[in-house]
């Protein structure tokens, strides 16, 4: 019986440790170099962030570029003005690139992170980010076939 015991004991400390990798992985800590989840309390600059389809079959966010000081606050309010599902992912153009190849293996992932979200037609989210080294990073949509549809843009911080 005791044996038994330890074995569920491991097999559930193996899962905890591989869905927190998981998570890091993802972006959610700053160990994605983009930065760190925001503090709520602290003020913070807003960023207002549009994504749509276009006339033709183009998929865009406004705006395609966001200039931002190290060690600023923003919050970034998103609409999902278009007809598909679409994400906002910020990060790394590096990490963008592995997640998206993940999300090709995957297709069904959402993200509810504090630098990913999932946003239906027709809905709002919000990211609240501190950017806390200079660089040139980008928010995309990961899902397969947007970001080629031009679905990405780019944040300067200097």
């Amino acid at each position: 019986m005791a044996v038994r015991y330890v074995a569920v004991i491991g097999m559930i400390g193996t899962l905890a440790l591989g869905a927190t990798q998981v998570w890091a992985n993802s972006g959610g800590t700053e160990t994605s170099g983009v930065g760190e989840p925001g503090d709520a309390k602290k003020p913070a600059r807003v960023v207002l962030v549009t994504m749509r389809e276009t006339d033709d079959g183009k998929m865009v966010y406004i705006p395609v570029k966001v200039d931002v000081r190290s060690g600023e606050q923003i919050r970034f309010k998103i609409t999902n003005q278009g007809k598909n599902e679409h994400e906002f992912v910020l990060n790394t153009f590096e990490e963008n690139q592995e997640h998206k190849a993940e999300m090709a293996k995957n297709p069904g992932m959402e993200h509810d992170d504090p630098n990913n979200k999932t946003v239906a037609a027709g809905k709002t989210a919000e990211v609240l980010w501190k950017f806390t080294k200079p660089g040139t990073y980008e928010y995309a949509c990961l899902i397969p076939g947007h970001y080629e549809s031009g679905m990405r843009a780019s944040v300067v911080v200097k």
